[in-house]
């Protein structure tokens, strides 16, 4: 009798449907699918609309921001990003109309109004924003008939920011939050705005970071009026029409916003990045470049000198310790990954993975330039993919946000924070050395030793 044959289980679909969003570089014509809306069941890493909305309005200091609709969506993003102010911090005050079984039952419109009321005569913001969650797209509250309301009552902006979870992704997210910027723009006097000004966009003041890149440009001669939206005021997005540039630092949660303003007012924009030495220094000449001022560019250059020639003996120390360790780099925007890249390979790391939430074709196209052969990219990864790479590319250590952090300790890997939530400034001259100094102290901690390493770590260059 011929032993029973065991049936070989059938192919598993969902990673299937992956397939096309994970490409090695240099295994074929480079084709990776992306902008999709996450395969369900495969536990995205993606954050919602809601929450993708949040984190870019957050940052306005001086503006109250109430999330209409149960209490958990408000106590989920309360205070998600590490965004300081100079000043007003309403918004780490998280606000919401707490809907209720009868709420939701017979509407929650005079619950909103109520609140906004409320909180409008307690606090006298400079403006509102009244974000719409899950279950108002659902039960169907007219939240822009309300805000109209209001803003006629008490003679203020009061924004509607449509933002349902289930509506699309985070990025779809980031695109509500611009519109409702967008009902801003215009709106102030341009009175007082010299001719070398820009806006920042993108930057999100994580650990005071926005300071420090408002002082590079200042050395340089550069104004700044407003930045979208860390340490943000709504007066100034209001005038911001007004600057001759906007340098956009994170492109995937602010691009929208400065299409618009180019189509809208003329402006034009310039995508740069602050994480690193070489992209800090392009980021400054590329403005002055723009400018076309000679003085401002040789301002520049003085600058860059300084602040490279006060880190580098450092940097250089560091990278005796780190030559030859493997880097893994998920994080939520692409640009953002291209800089890791370039500073890891300053500290003599190799990237065996690079990957994002919300990049595009475009994106993905530069970063595969920019890494070694045999580099895996993948957009929208999740968990079980993750653990995959990390072990078969033998990574000694993972850079990503929170939802990547228990993932590395359950490998036992070094995790270096770079998400929004973070504390620590990684922006600039300043922040490559502090970054530098947190990969070196992960990676060579001597914990290691104790821990079992994920399968391939013997293939590793020592």
């Amino acid at each position: 009798m011929k032993p029973q044959e065991t049936q070989k289980p059938a192919a598993n679909s969902v990673l299937d449907q992956r397939k096309r969003q994970v490409v090695t570089k240099g295994d074929a014509l480079f084709d990776i699918a992306c902008e999709t809306k996450s395969v369900a069941g495969s536990v995205s890493q993606r954050a919602c609309v809601f929450c993708g909305s949040r984190v870019v309005l957050y940052p306005l200091a001086d503006a109250l921001h109430l999330v209409h609709g149960p209490i958990g969506c408000a106590s989920y993003t309360w205070d998600i990003r590490g965004a300081l102010s100079s000043g007003p911090q309403l918004h780490r005050m998280s606000f919401s109309t707490d809907l209720s079984e009868m709420d939701i039952i017979l509407g929650g419109e005079k619950q909103l109004y109520r609140c906004l009321v409320e909180l409008i005569d307690a606090y006298r913001p400079k403006a509102a924003f009244v974000y719409s969650t899950c279950i108002v797209g659902l039960i169907g509250d007219d939240v822009e008939a309300v805000c109209a309301q209001v803003s006629r009552e008490k003679g203020l902006s009061v924004i509607p920011v449509f933002s349902e979870g289930f509506a699309g992704t985070k990025k779809d997210g980031y695109k509500a939050a611009c519109d409702a910027l967008g009902r801003l723009l215009g709106t102030g006097s341009t009175e007082g705005i010299v001719p070398h000004a820009i806006n920042l966009l993108g930057e999100f003041n994580l650990a005071g970071e926005t300071w420090l890149i408002k002082d590079y440009y200042r050395r340089m001669g550069v104004d700044v009026v407003a930045t979208v939206t860390g340490d943000g005021r709504i007066d100034d997005i209001r005038r911001m029409h007004g600057a001759a540039l906007n340098v956009v630092q994170c492109s995937g949660s602010v691009m929208h916003l400065a299409k618009r303003l180019k189509e809208q007012f003329g402006q034009p924009y310039i995508r740069v990045s602050y994480f690193g030495v070489e992209d800090t220094a392009k980021a400054l000449y590329d403005v002055a470049e723009h400018f076309g001022d000679a003085a401002m560019m040789d301002r520049a250059r003085a600058l860059v000198r300084e602040e490279v020639a006060a880190l580098m003996p450092e940097l250089m120390c560091i990278k005796k310790d780190l030559a030859g360790k493997r880097a893994a780099v998920y994080v939520g925007g692409s640009f953002k990954a291209f800089s890791l890249v370039r500073a890891l390979r300053l500290l003599g790391m190799g990237t065996v993975l690079a990957g994002s939430q919300t990049g595009t074709k475009e994106d993905y196209r530069e970063l595969e330039k920019i890494c070694d052969p045999g580099t895996v990219i993948v957009d929208d990864t999740n968990p079980l993919e993750l653990c995959a790479f990390l072990k078969e590319k033998g990574c000694d250590l993972l850079i990503g946000g929170v939802k990547e952090r228990p993932i590395a300790h359950k490998l036992g890997l070094g995790f270096c924070d770079h998400n929004h939530e973070r504390k620590k400034s990684l922006a600039g001259f300043v922040g490559m050395l502090n970054f530098a100094r947190e990969v070196q102290a992960t990676v060579m901690s001597p914990v290691w030793q104790f821990v079992p390493r994920p399968s391939g770590a013997a293939e590793r260059t020592p």
